[in-house]
């Protein structure tokens, strides 16, 4: 690619990025209630995201002997972790620092 391409390449992902961020607050100025449709998602669309991200990390486990064992290992930790502190951000961090720690030296 020439500089302007490059250049022209960046602005068009400047703008594309500036227009994800801004379209929500001026088609629902702060004044104004949104749609029932839009308050819906706004409740569903995390847990389906977050589903989607555990479904995504753990499908390439090999759940054969010891293959998928780390991931079981963390994400029990994590549910377990998360119930009894009830602290999001120390349950993933926790869940990742034991995943890693299992995989780099256990496994």
């Amino acid at each position: 690619m020439t500089t302007s391409q490059q250049i022209i390449t960046v602005l068009i992902v400047v703008l594309g990025t500036m227009l994800t961020r801004f379209l929500p607050f001026l088609i629902f100025p702060e004044g104004k209630t949104p749609p029932r449709s839009i308050l819906y998602l706004g409740t569903v669309l995390p847990y389906a995201v977050i589903g989607l991200l555990v479904v995504y990390c753990i499908k390439d486990a090999l759940w054969e002997p010891f293959h998928g064992l780390p991931e079981a290992i963390a994400v029990s930790s994590i549910i377990i972790l998360h119930k009894w502190k009830k602290n999001t951000l120390l349950s993933i961090g926790a869940g990742t620092v034991l995943y890693m720690a299992l995989v780099q030296s256990v496994f």
